[in-house]
């Protein structure tokens, strides 16, 4: 009996959240991952002519045999396909796209370690929401394949570390000691020949086989408490690390104080002298106060949201997301080179340009200089989707009751923004952000403040409220 792809994938409990296909481990069976790489590639054909596919992985157990099944597929449907083995999202879109080829990247970013998922780009970047739908409801029959992987090419990897070598001068970070926390990330051999060329005293920290699901938005307290220990014990200038796939930074000052995300994408416009931005609307007020760029647009979260807000944007153009992840909207020139536009969540930029715009200053002598605006943020795991969604949608229809609902009847309401969830900014300046999150069953929230104690100390409040309101 012959299979639809259009059933396949809507029987596999597999859906697009912000960032790719997200599902269970268990629901990533050969036959739907097969499902959707051909209905992607199918989609593909209406606008690109191409002969060959690109496929890399991060490091869950579960993810090679994903990508043979991807592979397998794709070979029955007459495509050659490049195999990069491990290595960073970034990397994989980066050679794609110089190559216009479309690519698929088997990975699960951050999210728990019981789940995977399929990133997918076409050959001039992203895939768009209009792509995710198209694949959704391809009608064509899956055909018949093999599981298998190609042998694994390293050209991607090189190229992505020739990109950055390139437009920094070799001897940059002299006299540096870097801490890279590798845990499982896809890039952690990568980013250590690149800091290691650079002139930068490297150390390795924390390297392990078994898959670490790092989140830049809601660091652990363990993982902070480390980054504090291993800067006392090393005198580290910094310490950097990325999320699973590796288009999520997370960088650390000479303090081994975690930088928000959204402060180091502004930070990294600012060294790359970008003049008009696009970011998420949960990213930090101090990109607008700080006077740094020209023009600031708003979208939804999830990085088609920012990429498409690129169009409409003039000079040099770049977005970021409140996890950090970087996407240049357009070439830029550092150091007198062509830095060739990325518009995807790129980890490994930020981290150089932080450290080219710091120079000899120590890190947290950047963010000094900046308006005085603290995020905090964290979230509920294992909260149903759709119980989110209903809990948030009534918030919404009245946000005072809601206010109550949380014991912040003190605060008065300034303002309520709903373009991704529940957004409200009140007289004293504090911001709270509720809104499910598009990949994982999870409740996040953000809260902006003048202080950093208040903000980390309200979010507690707010999700330890939401958590007995769960139960």
């Amino acid at each position: 009996m012959s299979l639809v792809l259009e059933q396949v994938i809507a029987q596999s409990n597999i859906a697009f959240g912000t960032s790719g296909a997200r599902g269970l481990v268990a629901d990533f069976t050969d036959q739907a991952c097969a499902a959707f790489a051909q209905s992607f590639v199918s989609v593909m054909q209406r606008s690109f002519s191409f002969e060959r596919i690109a496929i890399g992985i991060d490091n869950r157990p579960s993810s090679p045999q994903m990508a043979a099944a991807c592979a397998g597929i794709l070979e029955s449907m007459g495509y050659s396909v490049d195999y990069y083995g491990v290595l960073p999202t970034p990397a994989l879109a980066y050679q794609a796209m110089q190559d216009k080829v479309p690519a698929i990247m088997v990975t699960g970013s951050h999210i728990p370690f019981d789940r995977n998922g399929l990133k997918f780009y076409r050959p001039d970047g992203e895939i768009s929401k209009e792509d995710e739908h198209a694949i959704l409801t391809v009608s064509d029959e899956l055909m018949s394949f093999v599981s298998a992987l190609p042998a694994t090419s390293s050209v991607a990897s090189d190229n992505y570390i020739k990109r950055y070598l390139d437009i920094y001068p070799h001897q940059m970070l002299a006299g540096k000691r870097i801490g890279i926390y590798e845990h499982s990330s896809a890039g952690r051999d990568l980013y250590h020949t690149v800091f290691t060329k650079l002139g930068a005293e490297v150390t390795s920290l924390e390297r392990t086989n078994t898959f670490v699901p790092i989140d830049t938005e809601a660091v652990t307290d363990a993982d902070q408490q480390k980054g504090l220990d291993w800067s006392n014990q090393y005198g580290f200038d910094a310490i950097f690390s990325t999320d699973g796939d590796g288009d999520r930074p997370l960088i650390a000052d000479e303090r081994g104080q975690w930088l928000r995300g959204d402060i180091v994408g502004l930070l990294c416009a600012k060294a790359l002298g970008i003049q008009s931005l696009a970011v998420p609307v949960s990213c930090n007020t101090a990109i607008e106060q700080s006077g740094i760029f020209s023009t600031v647009v708003r979208t939804k979260i999830g990085s088609p949201y920012v990429i498409a807000a690129f169009a409409d944007l003039s000079g040099s153009v770049a977005g970021f997301e409140a996890n950090g992840g970087f996407l240049l909207g357009s070439d830029v020139t550092v150091s007198a080179q062509v830095l060739k536009a990325l518009p995807t969540r790129d980890a490994l930029l930020p981290g150089l340009a932080l450290l080219a715009l710091a120079g000899e200053q120590p890190l947290s002598n950047l963010t000094a200089k900046l308006p005085q605006r603290y995020t905090a943020s964290d979230r509920l795991q294992q909260v149903p989707t759709l119980w989110s969604q209903n809990f948030i949608a009534k918030a919404g229809l009245s946000p005072v009751e809601f206010l109550v609902l949380l014991g912040q009847r003190s605060r008065q309401i300034r303002s309520v923004d709903q373009t991704d969830g529940l957004r409200m900014q009140f007289v004293d300046g504090d911001i709270v952000h509720l809104r499910p999150s598009g990949n994982a069953p999870e409740l996040r929230c953000y809260v902006e403040s003048a202080e950093e104690a208040e903000a980390q100390q309200l979010v507690q409040v707010i999700l330890s409220t939401v958590k007995g309101l769960l139960n």
